[in-house]
């Protein structure tokens, strides 16, 4: 490859790496449990605070075991920082999760994902996600 052309290839992957972190914040929020496939890896392996999965099907009873006791889920990414190998990739990101418990109530948690990924056939997917607690508040009234 030229240079060009490496310099376009990684901009893709990067690009392509960043978009999935954005859908697997949108996978949570909004359910989509049935475009697991296209963020995960079949033998995915995810650590958490809840605990640890071991491919997709625990992933989903994992994140539904807890998230499905909200009314509302928003999870915010940011600082992500992309370290691309060859096939395999890592990504860090910070993770502000706004959590509404009810119509007055809502909890905020902080942490870092660390993702690792690995080129497929069908694009990038996540094969390892370990999630670091920062902060959580308790309970907080509604401010708005």
């Amino acid at each position: 490859m030229t240079g060009t052309e490496t310099l376009l290839r990684e901009l893709a992957d990067r690009a392509e790496l960043s978009d999935l972190v954005a859908r697997h914040s949108l996978w949570v929020d909004e359910g989509r449990y049935d475009e697991t496939d296209r963020l995960f890896t079949q033998d995915v392996v995810v650590t958490s605070p809840r605990g640890e999965a071991h491919g997709i099907e625990q992933l989903v009873d994992l994140v539904r075991a807890r998230h499905d006791d909200y009314a509302r889920t928003l999870h915010n990414k940011s600082n992500l920082v992309i370290e691309i190998d060859g096939a395999t990739a890592t990504v860090r990101a910070h993770d502000i999760a706004v959590f509404v418990i009810d119509d007055t109530t809502e909890a905020v948690a902080a942490g870092i994902h660390r993702y690792q990924a690995r080129r497929t056939d069908a694009g990038w997917r996540f094969d390892r996600l370990d999630i670091t607690p920062v902060a959580l508040t308790t309970a907080l009234e509604r401010a708005l």
